[in-house]
């Protein structure tokens, strides 16, 4: 797997994650699993199936965090006068829109908070760029172009 570019907090939250379903979810989950065993038949029995879908939706779950985890490359926020992973963008595009964004790994884009994948198509427009830069991007409505204003 390649590298997990991610903040530490984001880091902590994937550990939360981990920790919780290996302490708690899994250990419900399998209790429920010997529960639904005892009713008998299991070809006919529907809380037994749920709860080895549930059992297998989990494991992958924390198969992908455990990697995640593994690959983690953790971003340092630092001043600079071009955009980098950790930086947040204020930027104004020519319909008068405003937007800002802070460049984070893949792992925590969530771009209705705020935070984009340096991997995504904006993201690949903001990385490298200065203060002043224009640029285009290309959206549905067709070509929208943009201003950096500041970076953070």
């Amino acid at each position: 797997m390649k590298e997990n570019y991610i903040s530490q907090e984001g880091l902590q939250k994937l550990r939360n994650e981990l920790e919780q379903l290996k302490t708690i979810e899994r250990p419900e989950v399998v209790d429920r699993i010997a529960k639904a065993r005892d009713l008998g038949d299991l070809s006919e029995n529907a809380e037994y199936h749920e709860a080895r879908e549930k059992q297998s939706f989990i494991e992958g779950r924390i198969q992908e965090l455990e990697s995640l985890i593994k690959n983690a490359v953790i971003i340092e926020s630092k001043k600079s006068d071009t955009v980098e992973l950790g930086s947040t963008v204020h930027a104004t595009c020519d319909n008068g829109m405003k937007i800002k964004y802070q460049i984070v790994g893949h792992s925590e884009a969530d771009p209705a908070s705020g935070r984009i994948s340096h991997e995504s198509p904006l993201g690949k427009a903001f990385i490298g760029r200065g203060i002043g830069h224009e640029f285009e991007l290309n959206v549905p409505a067709g070509k929208l172009k943009c201003k950096i204003d500041h970076i953070e």
